[in-house]
């Protein structure tokens, strides 16, 4: 066996190893992209639910404007957030701004009575658990994509191939919890 035919086995192994790693960052990377598609979709779910709960309310509670204002312009400020950080942010203020309508429906027995607004409420209470849990999800992938770019060898070719460290999802304390509401 000759030196050229060496150095071209040695070539062909590490090229094997450079698509490999290649390819694994590619799959993870596609993984946390579409860990973050799945609390899109939840938080999607969120959004369309929101009018219909505001405009129950409303009818109920037509004095309580500043609230119902308060929802509707957080709601609009997840809409037109383009960067996941100050998305992130206005999600945590929408759901400090449906804390706020919760307390104030409280005070209402007819509204609390309302079908509509329990069964509102009910796919809400459905919808945030499902975002928690798309949440934690989405955390363990990037976590996993981390360690994989940060951890040696990953990090030489994470490196070469240009690809970054992710953020996970970090609510604020205390706003990813579903309102408690007691009927």
């Amino acid at each position: 066996m000759g030196l050229l035919t060496i150095i071209l086995i040695l070539l062909v192994i590490v090229a094997v190893i450079f698509v490999a790693y290649y390819n694994k960052f590619v799959r993870m990377r596609n993984k946390v992209d579409n860990a973050w598609a799945q609390v899109d979709v939840q938080l999607q779910r969120r959004y369309d639910l929101i009018p219909n709960l505001v405009e129950t309310v409303k009818g109920y509670a037509a004095h309580e404007s500043k609230t119902l204002d308060a929802v509707t312009q957080a709601r609009a400020a997840v809409t037109n957030a383009k960067t996941r950080t100050e998305r992130v942010a206005a999600e945590n203020v929408l759901s400090s701004t449906l804390k706020s309508l919760f307390a104030v429906a409280e005070q209402y027995p007819d509204l609390k009575a309302n079908a509509g607004f329990v069964e509102l409420q009910r796919q809400l209470e459905d919808t945030e658990d499902k975002i928690s849990y798309m949440r934690q999800s989405f955390n363990d992938v990037v976590m996993e994509y981390n360690n994989a770019i940060q951890q040696f060898p990953g990090t030489v070719f994470s490196g070469l191939f240009g690809f970054e460290r992710r953020s996970s999802y970090d609510a604020d304390l205390g706003t990813d919890t579903v309102p408690d509401v007691d009927f």
